[in-house]
């Protein structure tokens, strides 16, 4: 108890030179926080908009379907098997049929992927109903980058191009009957949605889909086919995987903060043991042994780490808090990079974040407190007493 003591009176004695050491170190403590938990609800934002928009509970694909070839799209189709067509009947599973398309939007040519969903379909959080119009031409919805690329808006007329099942193309007026606002590019760039019962009688593929997807909690069905399950997690591996890179890149910059910090409290250590020599003596005298001294001089380094979190915790907290709620607004066409973030990134601090940084910097801290003080364990008292170092 002591020693405690004695180190909490030597550090709050140390005036300006203690605060500052505390101030940068609290900024250490709130920077590898927040720069964090920015990727954190940057991977977080991104895995609920895809698992809502796209990829539900999971899918189960054609075999022959590969998103990547669009050369593959005319064998990636069959009858639904009995499974799933039984979740879907149930509002559990939502088929799509997938072709490809051209559209002549101001007399220019897109090349489109055409895929057919049901308008009161509730796995994915699209606004499918949207397509339950009556009329003549074929009601088409399309996202907001479909509708930029193409200089579509709602109520706009279009001409879409198609190839049926026995190969002959054909065309039809097509009426954009709304632009969805989405972060999920995958669902958006290069397609337009088109009512499931309409694309299966233009193309002659009455049953059929390319691949289905679960709702969310749906159990998987027994009779699935040769189809292939894909779960939650082969979605969004790339998404980790940018967010684990993107963590590796920002942990040389808050290393940086925190080795700033460090360094200072490193120096103070020196010149403090250098300065104090004759206290060390004259405690020496008085019966404190080499490691009690040294546990005292480690103490006072490693306090500077409490008081830099009590800082951190005055000021981080609101700040941290601010952020949270009102997020970071990210700048113009960011979306064109292809990942599901919305306008504005909101931080997500977990309590393993907070408590896993707290824990690194205190013992980092202690750890550097105590490399100078080895020196005290040559130290003989009579030389301290004469302020000098063995």
């Amino acid at each position: 108890m002591i020693v405690l003591k004695l180190a909490s009176k030597n550090l709050l004695g140390a005036g300006l030179r203690t605060w500052l050491n505390v101030f940068v170190l609290s900024l250490a403590y709130v920077l590898i926080i927040f720069t964090q938990g920015l990727l954190e609800g940057m991977n977080k934002q991104a895995e609920e908009a895809m698992i809502a928009s796209e990829v539900g509970g999971g899918q189960y694909w054609h075999p022959a379907y590969d998103p990547y070839d669009p050369l593959s799209l005319p064998d990636a189709h069959e009858p639904v098997p009995g499974g799933l067509r039984s979740l879907a009947e149930a509002g559990k599973a939502a088929p799509v049929l997938v072709i490809q398309g051209t559209i002549y939007p101001g007399g220019r040519l897109f090349t489109v992927l055409v895929k057919g969903i049901e308008p009161g379909q509730t796995v994915l959080n699209i606004p499918t109903s949207f397509l339950d119009a009556a009329g003549d031409d074929i009601p088409v919805l399309i996202g907001n980058r479909m509708a930029k690329a193409t200089g579509l808006k709602a109520g706009d007329t279009v001409t879409l191009q198609w190839r049926d099942a026995r190969g002959t193309f054909d065309a039809r007026d097509a009426t954009v009957v709304q632009v969805m606002t989405t972060s999920v590019q995958t669902i958006d760039a290069g397609q337009i949605w088109i009512p499931l019962a309409r694309l299966r009688a233009m193309t002659g593929l009455e049953g059929e889909a390319t691949f289905v997807i679960l709702a969310q909690g749906a159990a998987r069905p027994f009779e699935a086919g040769a189809w292939i399950f894909k779960s939650r997690d082969d979605f969004l591996a790339d998404v980790r995987a940018l967010v684990e890179s993107k963590t590796a890149g920002s942990s040389i910059l808050y290393a940086i903060f925190l080795a700033l910090a460090m360094l200072g409290i490193f120096d103070t250590q020196v010149l403090s043991i250098f300065h104090r020599r004759k206290e060390m003596g004259t405690l020496m005298a008085l019966g404190f042994t080499r490691g009690r001294l040294i546990r005292l001089f480690t103490l006072e380094g490693a306090l500077n780490g409490v008081l830099a979190m009590l800082v951190a915790s005055a000021y981080g907290i609101p700040l941290l808090t601010w952020m949270a709620r009102t997020g970071w607004a990210l700048p113009g066409d960011t979306d064109s990079y292809g990942f599901a973030i919305g306008e504005r990134l909101f931080p997500s601090y977990g309590a393993g974040l907070v408590a896993g940084t707290t824990i690194l910097v205190l013992l980092t801290t202690t750890v550097i407190s105590f490399l100078p003080t080895r020196k005290i364990a040559k130290l003989k008292p009579t030389d301290a007493l004469r302020g000098r170092m063995t």
